[in-house]
């Protein structure tokens, strides 16, 4: 990944943070966060990955997003100054909940290696 994109990709990150904070407002949710941001090389598509504290509304919020992505791409092309502001979907990130998964699971493994007993001295 070139030097440039990065830049791009960090650039967009905070941009339609603060977008999401000030301008979209309604989304039902306070706990909502940008995780990560992919741009395609010709910066033409970008990928911008949220999370959602509330495992409950993740859809709602994510769909209301997706709704709201005309106006989102608007707000952002007033405040960057690029040749092409790059059309933006909207996924939900689920990284957390497979950390949490994975410690569940790692969590129970101890617990049985606890219950086992020990062996004759």
């Amino acid at each position: 990944m070139t030097h440039r994109i990065e830049k791009v990709e960090s650039l967009l990150k905070e941009e339609l943070s603060l977008i999401l904070l000030y301008k979209v407002s309604d989304l039902g949710t306070s706990f909502l966060t940008i995780t990560n941001v992919k741009v395609t090389p010709d910066l033409k598509l970008a990928k911008i990955y949220i999370s959602v504290f509330e495992k409950e509304r993740r859809e709602a919020v994510l769909e209301m997003i997706k709704k709201k992505s005309g106006f989102i791409r608007h707000e952002l092309a007033s405040r960057v100054t690029f040749k092409f502001v790059p059309e933006l979907n909207f996924y939900i990130d689920d990284t957390m909940d497979y950390v949490e998964k994975i410690n569940t699971l790692l969590k129970k493994v101890h617990e049985n290696d606890s219950k086992e007993p020990q062996g004759e001295e």
